[in-house]
């Protein structure tokens, strides 16, 4: 990269030598918070001289107008060498007014054009706390079960209801990515935490052309934003590897959310002052036994010394001090899931027999927020909905809901006292997944298909509650929920819970296809199941169907109709005053 000169800001342009601006980011129809640091960077389709280009911000010089430096790569190359085109980029530039930008990039004869928003914020917070709580998956058939299983329904009506039920405001959210209209749980958190759509597999970045994962055009997430503007606490809770792509998404940018060591050292550079989750193996120094670094950076000890206290267990979480700063790491990888973690110790339960839950990570995190008298946004993650629908583990799924939405009743029970709370309830992303009836071991007859019950003949579920815990007693009961996906690898469908351990549909043939695994093939009734999708896909995946959010508190009102994620920021924002005004 060379600096570009004059030559650049000036507005000559060359004739002859044509190169489309085949990209420009931020894309069109970007909404952009007023102050808000962000990476600007135009790709040409070919080669052009620096002289060449012309770049206007509504009529006038954009690069006066954006401020920073501007660099030129006469050549961006992909990983076998080949030239892509030429680039400009200017790091962490700003608009403070609030309108409307049109940003035209010329050379020869071709150009591009986009229109970007730019909003502001109120001069003081809607909210002075933000609780914004992310069922991963979270599709309405997970609700759906959670209540029935967890609250029982009778002559057609639920028994109860789920604290996410009451929430007063609502509005249906789209979580397309920019490259396709199907979605990961990078690019929609991402969405969530920033106010720009992605790619799939991106945080916090536009993804680009070039081979690195960590140069892409950057844009700044909520917890950078808050660190810019204030000093309101920050908090994540997740029951995932605390580095995955969603509770990743509020600190970190790169378009390859695998980089999940790259992405520790980012959560280090924000310094939340709550960590609670899993992945314990990315903060430890590669010589460790259980790590995954490839370097010597002690992260637990880097927290350490930052002043966090080290939670590595329920017990040592309820004895840690009651002020200041705390990581929490239960796990060296994802936390085992509510159905192994409390009732059928499978998974890896034996060898981390003491992990807290979602609810006491929760009461926790909220507990030392609070005490920053100017407020805190908290993300609380309930991961394994997710991971477990892509295995089709619809029991382990479903309690994990249910767990789920006992953290949102933490969380209206914390706003009960501290009425300037906002809550958001919602899911990243959908799964094909939907309840058609039940399934009733009693009917006569070996062929477990013709023990499905549709209609008239599904009856209803014979789940209990003997305890009053909020979660059924057994999920083995004969006459239980019919859950399936619509989208499917090939596997063996036993209709029935996997009790033993979660359940591996599929394995890797010698041509490297994903088939069903025979491990499942000799239980009584099972049916193999020829898959709809790719054989390189070894569970089922995501859907494209909206989510359903839900919030209350001040702000909720904003939450209405249809809604992109990268809109929902824009409440967050402006309930926590993030914009320049």
């Amino acid at each position: 990269m060379r600096t570009v000169l004059a030559a650049l800001a000036a507005t000559t342009m060359l004739v002859g030598g044509a190169a489309e601006a085949a990209t420009v980011y931020p894309l069109d129809r970007a909404t952009i918070l007023a102050g808000s640091p962000f990476d600007f960077k135009v790709e040409f389709d070919g080669v052009v001289a620096p002289d060449a280009v012309k770049i206007s911000l509504n009529g006038n010089d954009a690069l006066k107008a954006l401020g920073g430096t501007a660099q030129f790569v006469a050549e961006e190359k992909d990983k076998g060498g080949k030239v892509l085109g030429s680039a400009l980029i200017l790091r962490g530039v700003k608009l403070d007014a609030p309108g409307r930008y049109t940003l035209e990039a010329k050379a020869g004869g071709e150009t591009k054009s986009v229109t970007w928003e730019v909003y502001g914020t109120p001069a003081q917070p809607v909210a002075k706390n933000v609780i914004f709580l992310l069922g991963d998956g979270l599709s309405v058939a997970h609700r759906t079960a959670a209540r029935i299983m967890s609250k029982g329904m009778t002559e057609g009506k639920a028994n109860g209801r789920l604290e996410m039920d009451d929430l007063d405001h609502m509005a249906f959210i789209g979580t397309s990515s920019t490259g396709s209209i199907a979605t990961d749980s990078a690019n929609t958190m991402s969405a969530y935490m920033t106010g720009h759509k992605s790619a799939i597999n991106a945080l916090g970045v536009y993804a680009d052309r070039t081979p690195s994962s960590t140069d892409d055009p950057k844009v700044e997430t909520i917890a950078e934003a808050i660190r810019r503007t204030g000093s309101k606490a920050i908090g994540i809770v997740s029951t995932s590897e605390i580095e995955d792509a969603t509770p990743a998404a509020v600190v970190a940018h790169t378009r390859r959310r695998a980089d999940k060591a790259d992405i520790v050292g980012m959560l280090y550079d924000v310094k939340p002052e709550v960590v609670l989750g899993g992945g314990s193996a990315y903060f430890l120094k590669k010589d460790i036994p259980g790590s995954k670094r490839k370097d010597d950076k002690d992260y637990i000890q880097a927290f350490k010394d930052a002043g966090y206290a080290l939670a590595t267990s329920h017990s040592e979480l309820a004895k840690a001090p009651a002020d200041g700063k705390l990581l929490g790491l239960f796990h060296t990888s994802d936390m085992d899931v509510a159905l192994d973690r409390m009732f059928l110790k499978k998974g890896t339960v034996a060898k981390f027999p003491d992990q807290p839950g979602l609810v006491d990570m929760t009461e926790t995190a909220l507990k030392r927020l609070s005490k920053n008298p100017e407020g805190f946004f908290l993300m609380v993650e309930g991961a394994s909905i997710d991971k477990q629908s892509h295995p089709m583990d619809w029991e382990r799924a479903v309690v994990d809901t249910i767990e789920f939405d006992k953290a949102v009743g933490a969380a209206k029970a914390f706003a009960k006292t501290h009425p300037g709370t906002l809550i958001v309830v919602t899911g990243d992303h959908t799964h094909a997944v939907s309840v058609i009836g039940t399934i009733d071991d009693d009917k006569p007859g070996t062929d477990m298909r013709e023990k499905v019950g549709v209609y008239d003949g599904a009856g209803f579920p014979n789940y209990e509650d003997k305890n009053h815990d909020g979660y059924p007693d057994r999920v083995d009961v004969s006459r239980r929920l019919a859950i399936f996906a619509a989208d499917f690898p090939d596997y063996y469908e036993t209709f029935r819970p996997k009790m033993d351990n979660p359940f591996g549909p599929t394995i890797k043939n010698e041509k490297g296809e994903y088939v069903a695994n025979e491990a499942y093939k000799d239980v009584p009734g099972a049916v193999h199941r020829t898959g709809n999708i790719p054989k390189d896909e070894s569970s089922a995946v995501h859907a494209v169907d909206d989510v359903v959010l839900q919030a209350t508190g001040p702000g909720a009102d904003a939450f209405k109709g249809y809604m992109e994620e990268s809109d929902v920021y824009k409440v967050l924002a402006d309930a926590l005053g993030l914009g320049k005004h």
